[in-house]
């Protein structure tokens, strides 16, 4: 019998905090860029922040097994932060074998953290899959606890605190999307804030100081300009990210004044190419504002803090 393995699964318990970069993408399909979705594995616990399309294949390239997550925190509900939600709350429900091991599926509620519009709109996911469910829990016999969800809507104040992991949202500014969060977590003396999508707001800085690591979005303005230049039927389209993201350069300066010493880009506007030169031209001026060290992310990077 042939069973494929998984053969880069990683360690159960992290007594550093973990943190990989599953999406850096936009609404846009690109190659090699998967949606919005960070995963943060501190302790026994892996905490999935957003769940863009693709998200349980990029864990599971991460060698991260979907089955070890019960707990998904959602920034805000564009669909490129929430449509891979289904795939991983059955997922990882589902028990997994490989050869000389069994991945339990999840058996209990996933919890599920976000602004205050998250029941409305992820229970209306969940309704919908309600056939599907049903299935599984009165024909395969699947754990019926894990058919639910647990909600806690927070859009500004600490909502986990246990085993030494706290994660505190607070409030950043996505309009016409309201209300959208960031998140800053700590663990083991380290923290990690992960912006979601936002425009420059005096929050970033202030959760941000005493961070080692910023993921925050950007989005290249010199670029997008000459889009728009080369393009000027689609300049609606186009123009719309300067309305509720933040440029590179706007970036920099949030760091710079929060005093944090690396910063990693997600959610590239326009998406550039995964090599050193269009990177560089892409975070171009960063580096005379912010002095810190600049990361372009590219799906499943990692960070040990």
């Amino acid at each position: 019998m042939l069973i494929q393995t998984q053969d880069n699964i990683v360690s159960d318990y992290h007594e550093r905090m973990k943190v990989v970069l599953l999406g850096t993408g936009t609404p846009r399909a690109f190659g090699n860029r998967a949606k919005s979705s960070v995963a943060i594995l501190a302790g026994s616990k892996v905490f999935v922040v957003d769940c863009g399309g693709a998200v349980v294949d990029q864990l599971i390239r991460a060698g991260i097994m979907p089955q070890r997550v019960s707990d998904v925190l959602f920034t805000h509900h564009h669909s490129d932060h929430n449509s891979g939600f289904f795939d991983l709350f059955i997922s990882s429900w589902r028990t997994h074998v490989v050869p000389g091991r069994v991945f339990e599926g999840r058996s209990v509620p996933m919890s599920v953290y976000g602004p205050t519009t998250t029941r409305e709109i992820i229970g209306k996911m969940r309704e919908s899959f309600d056939f599907d469910a049903n299935l599984r829990i009165h024909y395969n016999l699947s754990a019926e606890d894990a058919s639910r969800i647990e909600y806690f809507e927070n859009n500004e104040g600490v909502v986990y605190d246990k085993e030494g992991i706290r994660i505190t949202a607070f409030e950043v500014d996505h309009r016409p999307v309201y209300p959208a969060i960031a998140y800053k977590v700590e663990y083991n003396g380290k923290a990690v804030v992960i912006s979601g999508d936002t425009i420059p707001v005096a929050n970033m800085i202030k959760y941000s100081k005493g961070a080692d690591l910023l993921i925050h979005e950007s989005y290249n303005k010199t670029w997008l300009d000459a889009l728009i230049a080369e393009f000027p039927e689609q300049a609606q389209s186009l123009s719309n990210p300067a309305k509720y993201h933040s440029t590179t350069l706007e970036v920099a300066e949030l760091a710079r004044q929060a005093g944090v010493p690396h910063l990693v880009l997600t959610h590239h506007i326009p998406a550039p190419f995964p090599t050193e030169e269009a990177e560089a031209e892409y975070t171009q001026g960063m580096r005379q504002i912010y002095q810190g060290t600049i990361t372009m992310g590219r799906d499943l990077m990692a960070f040990e803090l």
